[in-house]
C-alpha cells in the first residue's frame, strides 16, 4: 500500500460532492445494509477521511475503520468527533487487519474509493483479500469498488486535468491526475495526482499538493477468480466495460 499522506490533507478534492456527506455516502449502500442486524460489527478498510464509517456508525453500527495512511486515519478519528460518531479508527494495512480484529467477527466489510490496486501485484492482492475475508463470519459479505482497468490501460499514459473546478471549503482547486502505464498487466503502473488550490485572499500564491502512487491493476475476471481462492463468493458485480468504476459483493463461505 503506498502514500496518500501528502493527498490525506486534500483529500476531499478527489471524491465526488455526493461522498462528502457521511449521510449520504451511507446510503449509497442501502442494499447491502439493510439485511444487517443492529449493532452488527462492520469494518471500513481503506477508510479515508472517514465519511463513510462516520455514516456507518450513525446508523447504529459498530464500526472500524482503518487505513495504511496515518494523515487518513488521522483525519477520520476527527470527522468521528466532530459527528460524535462512535468510530475506532487504526494505522492497518490490510495485511495487518487480524492484528486488530477477531477472526470471523466483522458482519460486512468494505473497501471502497478505488483502493485495491495498491496492494503489490497479484501476492499483495491475493494477501489483502484473504486478510479481508479473514475476519469476516460466514454469510458475512465483502462491499469491493475498483477502476475499470480494461477501460484505463486501453487509454494508455496520458495527462487528464480537471474540467471544471473543485470547490471545497469556500476555496477551489485544480485537480490533475498522470497516468504511466506499463506494457504488461502485471506491471507496476503509477499514478501522479496533484491538487492546485487557488488562492483565496487576493494573492498569486497557488498551492499544490501531489504524489506519485504505485498500482498493479487486474480484470474483472481475475478479481472475481482471486476471491473464490480466498473462499468468498462472487454474489453480484455491477462491471460494465464501459464505464469507469464498478462494485462486486462477495459473501463469506
Amino acid at each position: 500500500m503506498t502514500g496518500y499522506d501528502e493527498l490525506g490533507e486534500v483529500y476531499e478534492w478527489l471524491i465526488s460532492d455526493a461522498k462528502l456527506d457521511p449521510d449520504d455516502f451511507a446510503a449509497t449502500f442501502d442494499d447491502v445494509l439493510a439485511p444487517l442486524p443492529a449493532g452488527a460489527h462492520v469494518l471500513d478498510s481503506s477508510c479515508g477521511t472517514g465519511q463513510l464509517a462516520v455514516g456507518l456508525a450513525r446508523r447504529g453500527l459498530r464500526v472500524t475503520a482503518t487505513d495504511a495512511s496515518a494523515t487518513m486515519v488521522r483525519r477520520t478519528a476527527r470527522l468521528a468527533e466532530e459527528h460524535a460518531a462512535p468510530v475506532r479508527a487504526a494505522q492497518a494495512t490490510w495485511e495487518e487487519l487480524p492484528r486488530h480484529l477477531d477472526d470471523a467477527s466483522l458482519d460486512l466489510v468494505f473497501c471502497v474509493g478505488n483502493s485495491l490496486h495498491h496492494a503489490a501485484g497479484d501476492g499483495g492482492r491475493a494477501a489483502a483479500l484473504a486478510a479481508m475475508a479473514r475476519v469476516l463470519r460466514p454469510g458475512g459479505r465483502l462491499v469491493l469498488t475498483s477502476r475499470t482497468w480494461e477501460r484505463v490501460r486501453a487509454r494508455g499514459s496520458r495527462l487528464e486535468v480537471s474540467e471544471r473546478l473543485v470547490r471545497r471549503a469556500g476555496r477551489d482547486a485544480v485537480v490533475v491526475y498522470r497516468w504511466e502505464i506499463a506494457e504488461r498487466w502485471e506491471e507496476e503502473h503509477r499514478i501522479e495526482i496533484a491538487i492546485a488550490q487557488l488562492p483565496d485572499d487576493g494573492s498569486a500564491a497557488v498551492r499544490t499538493r501531489s504524489e506519485r502512487l504505485s498500482c498493479w491493476p487486474y480484470r474483472h475476471e481475475q478479481l472475481e477468480a482471486e476471491l473464490r481462492g480466498v473462499g468468498l463468493l462472487p454474489e453480484s458485480s455491477t462491471f460494465d466495460p464501459d464505464a469507469e468504476n464498478y462494485r462486486v459483493v462477495a459473501v463469506r463461505v
